[in-house]
């Protein structure tokens, strides 16, 4: 069943503790806040724990099911988005990953930019703003030839069957083709986008033989281990019809209205790659609302990561490693986020908002919420408060052995800040 639309009445600008009062107010569970008071960098702040929103994964989009490293759930910015910009308000992520604030500002009919170092994000983003149909999709793959056969760069054949690669490697010629002489549409994008998400990963509804979760690969060599452990060999698996029943999926519950929602305001979304501290493509004052979440500290390689999937977009992986390096030191984290922050003052509007989710605390004891008031703070903006989205037990969680609420895979922790009038 598609997801109704529905309409919001207009947001009245609002700011200090009748901003909080706003949120509390509209939060979608029920229940108990609570609130301490902290003293950080010598300002009070005040600290929130509630269930602001549900985490149940099925309430959101399908178009969100793309899997990348350490990434959100939609409700969190749908949250912020609902309750604090107007239709055609500019909400901004300087740190956009899978693209998941873009696509609810989108279907929200916000406006949006976003940006990521890793070239990946906008390869995994751009094509849900403008999804095809999926006859579009099962027309375009019945005309590329997948029994073209070229020679292979690298040895996969610890991931994939001998056909299977084939047929990748006819598919990336294609689509490296298309880009290269300027003819990718949007169809090509979404393919690309597509193929990119089933690489790897641990169902019969990816490209390779069984490995760890699909947002990461593993080294060749650690997947001949797995495959020697498991004592299993890759089996053939069909890349179109892979991508079709993924295709499927993404748009199972996407209706009409939300597709021409999309095609409506998709021409207003402007989407970089580079650096979070140099956001030259944007202009002063410009953004209405950010919600984002940064690298997190000391835990995810992202470049190293995605080595199989910078293969297949023909990206250098080593290249990218080398600008998106993993933040080992708390000093040197919040050197990054100093700059992020100016940045971030320039380009927010008067009033406008920075909704900054820091969901880790390492071993219990280093609350990254705490690192980022001074901070923002200390450029100008003034922090209405911190929100902590006290979840439900899930899952993820049960299976990574982590209590509920005890540490970032289970807990949402955001730092309000608001850029005041002069």
């Amino acid at each position: 069943m598609a997801n109704p639309v529905r309409t919001y009445p207009q947001v009245p600008r609002q700011s200090g503790s009748s901003l909080i009062e706003q949120l509390i107010a509209g939060r979608d569970a029920s229940g108990e806040v609570g609130v301490e008071t902290l003293n950080i960098a010598g300002q009070r702040v005040r600290r929130f724990t509630t269930e602001f929103w549900t985490s149940r994964q099925r309430q959101a989009s399908s178009l969100h099911e793309i899997s990348y490293r350490a990434c959100f759930k939609p409700q969190l910015p749908r949250f912020f988005i609902e309750s604090l910009t107007n239709r055609d308000d500019v909400v901004f992520d300087p740190f956009m990953g899978r693209g998941t604030t873009l696509i609810e500002a989108g279907l929200l009919g916000r406006h949006g930019a976003g940006n990521d170092a890793n070239p990946l994000s906008r390869i995994l983003t751009r094509p849900r703003l403008t999804p095809p149909t999926y006859e579009e999709v099962e027309q375009r793959l019945q005309a590329i030839s997948f029994s073209a056969r070229t020679a292979p760069q690298l040895d996969l054949t610890m991931f994939y069957h001998p056909r299977t690669e084939a047929e990748l490697l006819a598919l990336r010629g294609y689509l490296g083709k298309r880009r290269s002489t300027r003819k990718e549409d949007s169809i090509d994008r979404w393919i690309r986008m597509v193929a990119t998400s089933r690489l790897t990963g641990h169902s019969r509804g990816f490209f390779s033989v069984y490995t760890l979760p699909p947002n990461q690969a593993m080294s060749a060599e650690n997947q001949k281990k797995i495959n020697k452990h498991r004592r299993q060999r890759p089996e053939y698996r069909d890349v179109k019809e892979l991508i079709l029943r993924k295709t499927k999926s993404l748009l199972r519950n996407v209706s009409a209205e939300q597709l021409q929602e999309l095609r409506n305001v998709h021409q207003h979304f402007r989407l970089v790659t580079g650096d979070a501290g140099g956001l030259k493509d944007l202009k002063d004052r410009s953004i209405r609302l950010t919600v984002t979440s940064p690298p997190f500290l000391d835990t995810v390689n992202y470049a190293q990561d995605n080595w199989l999937r910078c293969w297949f977009n023909e990206l250098d992986w080593e290249r990218l490693a080398s600008k998106i390096a993993v933040v080992r030191s708390i000093e040197a984290w919040t050197g990054i986020m100093m700059r992020v922050f100016r940045e971030l003052y320039r380009v927010t509007a008067t009033d406008g908002i920075v909704a900054f989710e820091v969901g880790e605390i390492r071993k219990r004891n280093l609350n990254l919420d705490e690192f980022v008031v001074p901070i923002g703070l200390g450029i100008g903006f003034r922090c209405v408060g911190i929100l902590i989205n006290q979840q439900r037990f899930t899952k993820t969680s049960n299976i990574w052995g982590v209590r509920n609420n005890a540490a970032g895979t289970n807990t949402n922790r955001i730092v309000l800040f608001q850029k005041p009038a002069r």
